[in-house]
């Protein structure tokens, strides 16, 4: 936590020159005046400076992506975390040689991060975040497996008449089935169960 106590003239001059040493701007830092100051006699006898304490906010995103690198550098010491922020959004994408070990068996162990992240940096920020860790491109190219699934199992119903249920899945990653079958005709999918065993089903429609 960056933290400086400054003096001035007036509180106005000392938050100034606590802003010049820390490098930011007001709307970044909380501000305590522990000493309003006061003008002598005459501007000279008497005088007080006014002296405040001034402190960086943290910026939650910043300390999430931190939070995820001491977790995933227990996979992969050499992990970079980068992170890209879209209005109330927020993508951290992780890179190593090791990466394998932080996607885990069917992407389990980066889904398993992502949650605890999303928790972390949520209970900090008074704004509501909707958060994505990705390891080297491994969402999309998920989502694109997840695709030629819905598609294939889509044709299983279709040809068996019967329901064909998937295994459980994250809520984003059935979003994606939902989405790539859609338009599909003759057949319709839902949801069913309860978290962490909701999973989609696929129903063929009579005719």
């Amino acid at each position: 936590m960056k933290q400086v106590t400054a003096s001035g003239q007036t509180v106005k001059d000392a938050v100034q020159s606590a802003l010049v040493q820390l490098n930011t701007t007001e709307d970044h830092v909380d501000i305590e005046v522990i000493e309003e100051g006061k003008k002598g006699m005459l501007g000279l006898f008497g005088s007080k400076r006014a002296i405040v304490k001034v402190t960086v906010k943290e910026d939650p995103v910043e300390q999430a992506a931190m939070y995820l690198k001491e977790i995933a550098e227990a996979f992969s010491s050499d992990v970079v975390v980068s992170t890209k922020v879209d209005n109330h959004a927020v993508t951290f994408d992780l890179s190593g040689e090791k990466i394998a070990m932080i996607i885990g068996k069917r992407g389990q162990t980066l889904n398993a991060l992502q949650h605890i992240v999303q928790v972390m940096l949520n209970r900090r920020s008074e704004t509501r975040f909707r958060v994505v860790v990705d390891a080297e491109d491994y969402r999309s190219r998920r989502a694109a497996t997840l695709e030629q699934l819905a598609n294939r199992l889509a044709d299983k119903a279709l040809k068996t008449k019967k329901l064909v249920t998937l295994e459980p899945m994250p809520s984003y990653e059935r979003k994606v089935i939902h989405s790539a079958l859609q338009h599909q005709s003759g057949v319709e999918t839902f949801s069913d169960g309860q978290e962490p065993n909701r999973h989609v089903v696929i129903k063929p429609l009579k005719k």
